[in-house]
């Protein structure tokens, strides 16, 4: 039976039990690992997943201000996930569509966040982590504080770092970035923060800290922040977050989900002593959390997934045209693994032309009048031939076979 999302934060919060590398037996590891990464698919969980582990860490008490609740909260847990980028909101001018300013919605976590990042002098670095991975060319500016009139002719007070406008050092004038931009100036701010974070709890004694506002600090949750880089950023991004991970020399817990293989598979490599799962979502709306061993391409990567739907629906009798489109997919990934120059050659020897005919006409086929969801008999039996063509007779499969 499947655990609820609250289960599964549980279960991220309790000490592990592992078994002794150098002997059998089994020993209680007193608390919970430093890093756990976390693997799911779009649309799983993980952003819930991400605000359920808060509620364990820092649980609402009955009677409690709402503001010393955020700040129990914060002290507690820092995470970044979409909710993050949530606090940030475009004034795009649209009388005189020349100051665009990205916002930030004025709260008890962002007026903390800022005003401490300002007093360390840290926005130097925010604009740093920002050029390095879109332009040198884009800069950011943080606002200063100033007054103004509203429309009742009343004074009022535009708080420091509650503006951002950006600008082209060849062009006058401020501009709008695109969301990728945006999303990676918004994890630039976090990853400066987490930086000072590590920085200053690597002072053992608290008196010597530049400041005690992490004293109390036990996770940082990150969801997701990749969602916006090509492959060579990402990679950057992920080996950066690792050393950062890896020189946290507190007591400080990790926990990173991502749905990138690729991104996983840095952070596997790079860092030690990280458990490493994957969370899955049942039709019943349960979940599971399942401990996995190795990194993507052993234990949950795409072309498992594509031969686990293909499976499934083999078994349930529900082979669709789609299915045709998987199986080319997954013929295509088996080939690029395995060198052939040409996923068709995979196919069986004797029917290699009309197989590859079938799958490619079923799985493009563009013309209205073939547009037909339910395929025929005979094309089910063809998706199941060819899939178990496949996993009987590359050696790469039989492995995979072993491994799950």
């Amino acid at each position: 039976m499947g655990k609820t999302l609250e289960d599964i934060a549980q279960q991220l919060s309790t000490p592990r039990q592992v078994k002794n590398k150098k002997t059998t037996e089994v020993e209680v590891i007193t608390q919970v690992p430093k890093v756990q990464l976390i693997y799911a698919f779009n649309g799983t969980g993980k952003t819930r997943l991400s605000r359920e582990f808060k509620k364990q860490i820092a649980p609402k008490v009955d009677g409690d201000e709402e503001a010393d609740q955020v700040e129990l909260s914060r002290n507690k847990i820092l995470y970044y996930n979409a909710f993050t980028e949530d606090l940030f909101y475009w004034d795009n001018d649209l009388e005189g569509d020349a100051e665009h300013k990205l916002k930030i919605q004025p709260n008890s976590y962002t007026d903390w966040l800022l005003t401490l990042l300002k007093d360390l002098g840290q926005d130097g670095n925010i604009v740093k982590y920002f050029q390095h991975y879109v332009s040198e060319k884009l800069t950011p500016r943080f606002n200063a504080e100033y007054k103004i009139k509203d429309k009742d002719d009343n004074e009022v007070t535009i708080k420091a770092f509650s503006e951002v406008t950006f600008s082209l050092n060849e062009h006058p004038g401020t501009l709008k970035i695109s969301k990728g931009e945006e999303s990676n100036f918004i994890w630039s701010i976090f990853y400066t923060l987490l930086d000072q974070v590590v920085t200053i709890l690597n002072v053992t004694d608290p008196g010597e800290r530049e400041t005690n506002q992490f004293d109390q600090l036990e996770y940082v949750f990150i969801d997701d922040p990749v969602s916006s880089l090509d492959e060579n950023h990402l990679i950057e991004l992920a080996v950066n977050l690792a050393g950062l991970i890896k020189s946290s020399q507190s007591t400080l817990k990790f926990i990173v989900t991502t749905h990138s293989p690729l991104f996983y598979n840095v952070l596997f490599n790079e860092l030690n002593g990280k458990a490493c799962y994957m969370l899955e979502r049942f039709e019943d709306g349960s979940f599971s959390l399942t401990e996995k061993q190795g990194d993507s391409n052993k234990s949950f990567s795409y072309h498992l997934y594509l031969k686990h739907t293909l499976e499934q629906a083999i078994v349930e009798n529900k082979v669709e045209k789609y299915h045709f489109t998987l199986l080319r997919n997954l013929y295509e990934k088996t080939a690029s693994f395995l060198g052939y120059p040409k996923w068709s050659e995979l196919l069986p020897d004797d029917k290699q032309l009309y197989l590859s005919r079938i799958i490619n006409f079923t799985s493009h086929s563009t013309l209205s009048n073939e547009a037909v969801a339910e395929p025929t008999q005979a094309e089910k039996a063809t998706v199941k031939l060819l899939l178990d063509h496949l996993k009987s007779n590359y050696g790469y499969w039989q492995q995979e076979q072993q491994n799950g």
